[in-house]
């Protein structure tokens, strides 16, 4: 465990996610001048390491490689540790997450890469664990490896380094064109996603499953323009979707991914970027089809966000952790017993569950007979005793931090909303969030800031934080023609 007794730079970050870092042995850095300097100083290669507060693995890993003091002091000697949080720090967590993919073929979170002190990447991965498992090495044996390269084969790792980032530099490089978007090329987008598109589940490609709703906007979109199998293929996602675990039955909300096809065990964390641009996807499937169950499932969906997401003051806060009480999805599941004393046996097994369980012995909600939560006068009153049951329990961290674009998001998703439906209660959350954003946010030359958390405030904004602003802006201005 972490010894509260040790503090390192990171108690002064305003980041949730850093400040869980804050009593590791690791002598941490934030990303910055300092660090950058004390490697060159130092001639020391720096091991950066990438996540976010409500990522389960970035906890694993934390508590088995940065908590364990044998493991941090080897870090402290040979290598510069900094840490970053990829929602603060979007353009440091792209840059590497592009050149780790590069050499690995693959990312997520955490993202641990090894650079050179003027910050070039020569080796990476994702999560290590403390030994060597599942086919991954173990994260000592990878410290040792690259320290031993580093004093031995610093020639040869500087000039891989200087190769990839020239190659990365390269891929990024992009050039204009004057093309008009025609119909041929929506129409081969078109296919390429069919040719993805699993016909019995719903999404594309194979598990794990992520939402991707702006490639199911475009199916929308495409129906429109005259393409019949465009609209089945976003509904049949949607409504399997709408019935799996990765939708919250009991309390709304979408999590961030499914680990099966079925979209049945999800990655328990709840983004608020997910979470507003899924309610405005379903919204835009009930204006297209005006099926009432995707109406159901944006008005669940914001509901969520109003009562888990949002500041008194009317920004929203980040997401939610996958963890509580340091277990995995421990809010969300069900043993058998519980639910038969809540809900008796046959509403249990409406909503999936059995006595063996569908994940590790323990139930994840969903609903194998319907395209939605069942509504069944009956079964929506066992819904609500559940949520009852789970307001007991204790609940995922709530990483707390306002950030300008995921902000803009939600506030186009509520003008929408409003607006489409009718309800001026979403109207006026949307309201109160662009003026907490404008208020607290912005600097005295109207420029935006990246985060805020407690009256601290972090960063210049990003081109993702001007432009989701400016969307929700307009929505907002469309809703109600007021400046």
């Amino acid at each position: 465990m972490s010894d509260a007794t040790h503090t390192n730079r990171l108690i002064d970050a305003t980041s949730p996610y850093l400040l869980q870092h804050a009593h590791n042995p690791v002598d941490w850095y934030e990303w910055g001048p300092e660090a950058l300097e004390r490697a060159r100083d130092e001639d020391k290669p720096i091991l950066l390491s990438i996540g976010y507060s409500a990522c389960h693995w970035c906890h694993v890993m934390a508590h088995e490689s940065f908590e364990d003091p044998a493991t941090a002091a080897f870090m402290n000697e040979h290598f510069i540790p900094i840490k970053v949080d990829r929602e603060e720090r979007p353009d440091v967590d792209a840059v590497y997450m592009d050149a780790v993919q590069a050499m690995t073929g693959h990312g997520g979170w955490p993202l641990t890469a090894f650079l050179t002190p003027s910050g070039e990447p020569f080796y990476g991965g994702t999560y290590f664990p403390p030994e060597d498992r599942h086919g991954l090495p173990g994260f000592p044996k990878v410290l040792a490896a690259i320290d031993e390269a580093w004093r031995e084969r610093r020639d040869r790792i500087t000039e891989d380094g200087t190769k990839l980032t020239q190659a990365l530099s390269r891929g990024l490089a992009m050039t204009e064109s004057h093309d008009p978007l025609t119909d041929a090329i929506l129409t081969d987008a078109l296919r390429s996603i069919a040719r993805t598109f699993d016909p019995e589940w719903g999404g594309f490609g194979p598990a794990p499953k992520f939402p991707q709703p702006s490639t199911l906007e475009f199916l929308l979109h495409m129906h429109q323009r005259g393409h019949p199998d465009a609209l089945h293929m976003a509904t049949t996602t949607l409504d399997k979707m709408a019935a799996g675990g990765i939708h919250d039955q009991v309390g709304g909300g979408f999590h961030r991914y499914s680990t099966d096809e079925r979209w049945l065990v999800p990655h328990f964390e709840k983004m608020l970027y997910d979470n507003a641009q899924l309610a405005r996807l379903y919204l835009h499937a009930w204006q297209v089809t005006g099926e009432p169950r995707y109406r159901s499932v944006v008005q669940d969906t914001l509901t969520y966000l109003m009562r888990d997401l949002r500041h008194p003051a009317g920004g929203f806060f980040s997401s939610q952790d996958a963890d509580s009480e340091g277990i995995e999805g421990k809010f969300y599941v069900w043993s058998w017993d519980e639910l038969v004393e809540v809900v008796g046996e046959p509403d249990a097994r409406v909503l999936g569950a059995g006595p063996r369980g569908n994940w590790d012995g323990t139930n994840v909600l969903w609903c194998p007979d319907g395209v939605t939560a069942p509504g069944d006068e009956e079964v929506r009153a066992g819904i609500d005793r559940l949520e009852a049951a789970r307001r007991a329990r204790v609940p995922p961290a709530t990483d707390d931090k306002v950030l300008a674009s995921w902000n803009g998001l939600a506030i186009q998703a509520f003008a929408e909303a409003g607006r489409a439906m009718g309800e001026h209660e979403y109207l006026d959350v949307a309201i109160r969030a662009a003026d907490f954003v404008l208020t607290n946010l912005r600097r005295d030359d109207r420029r935006l800031l990246r985060s805020w958390r407690d009256g601290r405030t972090s960063g210049a904004g990003f081109i993702d934080d001007y432009a989701a602003m400016a969307l929700g802006c307009l929505s907002l201005y469309e809703s109600r023609f007021e400046l």
